[in-house]
């Protein structure tokens, strides 16, 4: 046999047993007869439900309907109120209603004893002088002299038939509860008559409105409740 026939017979035994070469269709993609790895799981691992949290059951908190007295905090009063005549054990007094037919009350006391500022204020009006005349009953000049004052509470309060008015008081001027405004006499109407105060209560109006000034409201409570101590405001009706 010659030499090259020997070559060519060794190469188709050698083509013969590779098998035919298989085309590449990409370097990235599989085999179309090539079988990929089954994936096995684990089976899952047996879990222990877990019982909810107890809750237990919330009571709402009752409130009183009505809170006691003793447990609220009083608040302090606004105004401070002292008895116009002091000491206040020198004065006598009663209702006054029945007596003037208006609201007022008269305080007796002796000439000279101490008109005091019931509340704090400001001096609306002063009658310095005594001008009342028996045969010309004027009734705006019949309280002699008079003092009265717009306390902070808007009130007015008045006084009348003084005997003197204390030094440094006259129209304008503050004043504080307690402050010396005169002293109690007779003097206008009163006139040889039983020393006292004449003090009303009333709303704010002209200085000089007599008929307003000398009283709207009762005086007879509050007067008793400042006696003791206690700060009342009076109420207009």
């Amino acid at each position: 046999m010659r030499f090259d026939t020997l070559i060519l017979t060794l190469a188709c035994l050698l083509t013969a047993c590779a098998g035919p070469v298989p085309t590449d269709h990409s370097t990235n993609s599989p085999s179309p007869t090539a079988r990929l790895p089954v994936a096995r799981h684990s089976p899952a691992p047996s879990l222990t439900p877990v019982p909810p949290p107890t809750r237990r059951p919330v009571t709402p908190t009752k409130l009183p309907a009505t809170m006691p007295i003793s447990s609220l905090t009083p608040l302090p009063p606004l105004y401070n109120y002292v008895f116009p005549i002091q000491p206040p054990g020198a004065a006598t007094y009663g209702e006054g209603v029945r007596a003037h037919g208006y609201p007022a009350t008269d305080l007796f006391a002796e000439i000279g004893t101490k008109f005091v500022a019931v509340t704090d204020g400001v001096v609306e009006f002063v009658s310095g002088v005594d001008s009342w005349k028996p045969n010309q009953p004027d009734p705006a000049r019949r309280g002699g002299l008079a003092i009265a004052i717009l306390g902070d509470d808007g009130l007015r309060y008045y006084g009348s038939h003084l005997s003197g008015i204390a030094p440094g008081i006259y129209t304008s001027v503050r004043v504080k509860a307690g402050q010396l405004l005169g002293y109690v006499g007779n003097s206008g109407d009163a006139r040889g008559k039983t020393p006292h105060l004449h003090f009303g209560i009333s709303r704010p109006t002209d200085p000089h409105d007599w008929k307003t000034r000398r009283g709207e409201i009762d005086p007879f409570p509050y007067l008793n409740a400042w006696k003791k101590g206690l700060n009342w405001t009076p109420q207009l009706p």
